[in-house]
């Protein structure tokens, strides 16, 4: 009834010892696992479960049937005679478990623990490496192409070679990927669930561009010059406000480098991606002001709550708008405002020039008075 493991059970503690597997996992997964090779094998409907004990080296076969009046399922059921044959105290409704040794199954039971034995290996290590990327969400990796498939392209990542995956929504339109090709990801999100576990890469989305600066600029990095917001409409352009943390400190000279070095390198990353780099302001009114740049702006007006009208000179509306209204949408987004663009010459911006004109004069003649 019962088969004798020690030596088995001894060899399966060394394993979860060297390999860091649950030990308690792996004992309920070789139990399922046991029951569902008799039950292949054997091709019987009773109910059978598999105890392994650890501790005594033991693996445990039994087999559950219910007492009922009339059988109709031999395999799980027996009658209320034939019970009380075993036990006069049986009565219908009783479950009889009896314990067993499956005939000639000592060759399934070795190749069934191999198997899990194999499963579970697999298991931990992957468990692991995901571990050791838990803490890469948001960060920036080089990667390999090395699978491209109908959805989805499967980038190799780090060392250990752990697989990332990067969805349509995170490629970039302008970019051509190809098997072979190596690349910066961003890290969007490590999801851990056993089976489905995932690592999402991107190369579309607002981090990318963030850590690509930090890599470049050690004052990013150092905290000195912060990021407080990114625009983006991935593979055409940024927009990104900064601001500096130290008066000594130019956060923009910081961002562009000597000659420009440091802000082309994120440029050349990002296939020629063009990128706008705006001082921050934590007057709205002035924060769009330099976020329709590189347009000039004569006046930005409240018009209620966080919707605001910018006035450019005539021959800058196109470029203050932009290209399908990108220079526009991303200023918008960046600000968190809506930003209606008017040229200086349309009625409702001439009146409001020429109203700022008046309160200018009327301070000018209070001045000299």
């Amino acid at each position: 009834m019962i088969m004798d493991n020690k030596e088995f059970f001894a060899a399966l503690g060394d394993l979860v010892r060297e390999k860091g597997i649950s030990e308690e996992s792996f004992i309920a997964t070789l139990e399922n696992a046991l029951a569902s090779a008799y039950k292949k094998q054997f091709d019987g409907g009773a109910e059978i479960s598999v105890s392994c004990d650890a501790e005594k080296g033991l693996i445990t076969f039994s087999a559950k049937r219910y007492v009922v009046e009339e059988v109709v399922d031999k395999d799980k059921e027996i009658s209320l005679e034939e019970a009380q044959e075993l036990d006069p105290t049986h009565q219908v409704g009783d479950v009889i478990v009896k314990n067993f040794i499956p005939k000639d199954f000592g060759r399934i039971a070795a190749q069934t623990a191999k198997q899990v034995i194999l499963q579970k290996l697999h298991e931990a290590e992957r468990d692991n490496t995901f571990s050791e990327f838990s803490d890469k969400e948001g960060e920036l990796m080089e990667g390999v192409i090395r699978k491209i498939d109908e959805r989805n392209i499967y980038v190799e990542l780090g060392d250990k070679k752990i697989e990332g995956v990067m969805p349509p929504q995170d490629r970039v339109p302008t970019e051509r990927y190809g098997v072979g090709d190596r690349l910066k990801v961003f890290v969007k999100r490590v999801k851990n669930n056993g089976k489905n576990s995932q690592i999402v890469v991107s190369r579309s989305a607002q981090g990318l561009v963030k850590k690509l600066f930090e890599e470049q600029v050690p004052e990013i990095a150092q905290g000195i010059v912060e990021i407080k917001e990114i625009a983006r409409e991935a593979g055409h352009r940024t927009k990104m406000a900064i601001v500096s943390n130290d008066s000594r400190v130019d956060a923009v000279g910081a961002c562009v480098g000597n000659r420009g070095a440091r802000v082309n390198a994120v440029v050349e990353e990002l296939g020629g991606e063009k990128i706008d780099i705006i001082l921050w302001n934590e007057d709205p009114l002035a924060f769009i002001y330099k976020a329709l740049s590189p347009a000039t702006v004569l006046s930005v007006t409240a018009r209620g709550e966080r919707s605001a009208m910018a006035i450019v000179p005539d021959d800058k509306l196109s470029l203050a708008i932009g290209r399908d209204g990108q220079n526009a949408r991303l200023a918008a987004r960046l600000t968190g405002w809506k930003i209606d663009v008017k040229s200086a010459s349309s009625p409702e911006a001439a009146e409001v020039l020429a109203a700022i004109e008046n309160e200018e004069n009327e301070e000018f003649e209070d001045s000299a008075e």
